[in-house]
């Protein structure tokens, strides 16, 4: 370049110059970019670990010490605001006598090895949801507000987790979301399922996006890898949806249970030419109210095009409420029509 600027008239030096000093300008700006994009990953791992408590395993009865040798975590819980704690409803269970049940206190352990109590406000074991409160002040949870994403997470987005595996963290581990509609036999919702690196005491602890906002949490593993006493580690980990778990979290604050709708079908599967689709088996209320009969082909809800049978589930799981109207797009041998119900709670 300093060659061919040598040998023009001044008219074209000075454009040269011009096309110099542009790249010269520009070139910093990517690694400035870069460097805050790490700036704001560090803070909202920094934040999220802040946020993120260990499950104590209950303490035996009759303690009469202050002093106990060790500590025992079974799960990973996170503080959403205000001293609301989020976390795995199997993670916090007890076995009493023949029942399994969800304690009305549990002991929480913040980064600062703060050891606090917290008391239910409800759960659901429909979705693996437990919500409770602290019931002492926590300085460094003061500041750890997490919120939850309003996006879902997507096919091929970076993603991270904070918890406690094997009882010990927190640690921090990353990942990306693979399949986001996942089943499995644990609960009746779909689960995202992600890459991140995790063992048995990752149980309710947060799967959140590169912002830091929560977009899962922590729910299964299906076991790769042993660990030290035969514990199980996975890169197939499976989270909660966030969409879901702000519907939980939404109706626990506001002091009610989560509602969700009922259509009342039970599906069945129909080869249609070379395509397998979604039928009605039997048509119960509210749908036989709106004019669902046996034999037709689910094409849509809404405008959102049904595939199979667990697609319709979430649909109504997800984004509706109870006594809401939808529009049920049908095929009725070679008619297609379009029936509004009104859907039932349950």
């Amino acid at each position: 370049m300093v060659v061919v600027i040598r040998f023009v008239g001044l008219l074209r030096y000075s454009t040269a110059i011009a096309f110099l000093v542009v790249p010269l300008l520009l070139s910093p700006l990517p690694a400035a970019q870069a460097e805050l994009s790490e700036e704001r990953l560090a803070q909202a791992v920094e934040r999220a670990k802040r946020a993120t408590v260990g499950i104590l395993e209950r303490m035996p009865e009759g303690r009469q010490s202050d002093y106990q040798l060790g500590l025992s975590l079974r799960g990973t819980g996170i503080h959403l605001h205000d001293g609301y704690l989020l976390t795995a409803r199997h993670a916090v269970e007890r076995q009493d006598g023949a029942k399994i049940v969800v304690p009305e206190t549990i002991l929480i352990l913040t980064q600062s090895l703060d050891e606090l109590p917290a008391k239910l406000v409800g759960g659901t074991a429909y979705l693996d949801l437990v919500l409770y409160k602290l019931q002492a002040p926590a300085k460094d949870l003061e500041t750890a507000v997490i919120a939850l994403a309003d996006r879902e997470a997507r096919p091929g987005q970076e993603v991270f987790t904070v918890g406690y595996p094997l009882g010990w963290g927190p640690t921090v581990a990353f990942g990306r979301i693979g399949n986001p509609n996942t089943f499995l036999q644990t609960v009746d919702t779909r689960l995202l399922q992600s890459d991140v690196p995790v063992c048995s005491g990752n149980s309710g602890g947060g799967l959140f996006n590169l912002q830091g906002e929560l977009v899962g949490v922590m729910h299964a593993i299906i076991k790769t890898d042993e660990a030290q006493g035969g514990h199980g580690c996975s890169r197939l980990a499976f989270a909660v949806p966030g969409v879901l778990t702000k519907k939980i979290v939404g109706a626990l604050l506001a002091g009610t249970q989560p509602g969700f709708s009922r259509l009342g079908l039970q599906m069945k599967v129909v080869k249609v030419g070379t395509r397998w689709r979604v039928a009605v088996g039997q048509a119960f209320e509210p749908a036989s109210f709106g004019g669902v009969q046996k034999g037709d082909l689910i094409l849509a809800i809404d405008d959102t095009e049904i595939t199979d049978a667990a697609q319709l589930k979430n649909y109504l799981m997800e984004r509706t409420t109870p006594g809401q109207n939808v529009t049920l797009r049908v095929l009725r041998g070679d008619k297609e029509l379009a029936l509004t119900v009104t859907l039932g709670g349950g």
